[in-house]
């Protein structure tokens, strides 16, 4: 999917640069969770997360498009978007980010 031209349903901001760093994943998890297929989260850090974005595709593979919309020292800004099933061929069958329990121990 192009991300680019997709129009998601909602765009919700997450801006981590607030949340303390021991806090983050856990944060950004969870709120990925509660997104529903065709909505977004658009991410805002101070660096870029490459070990993040490594696990999100880990854990959610085809279900997350991820696309910069900036990409500089010190500010960085991602959309996160979670894809219908058809687009990602399947939405886990807990409904949320596949870990089987509802709630994500990352």
């Amino acid at each position: 999917m192009n991300l680019e031209t997709f129009q998601p349903v909602a765009v919700h901001p997450f801006d981590a640069r607030g949340i303390a760093r021991r806090f983050r994943h856990a944060a950004i998890f969870g709120a990925l969770d509660a997104l529903q297929p065709g909505e977004a989260m658009r991410f805002v850090n101070d660096h870029d997360p490459l070990p993040l974005l490594a696990q999100l595709q880990a854990h959610y593979g085809d279900l997350l498009a991820i696309a910069y919309r900036q990409r500089e020292p010190g500010a960085v800004v991602i959309d996160f978007l979670v894809q219908a099933s058809a687009e990602a061929g399947g939405v886990p069958a807990d409904g949320g980010c596949g870990c089987g329990s509802g709630a994500c121990g990352s």
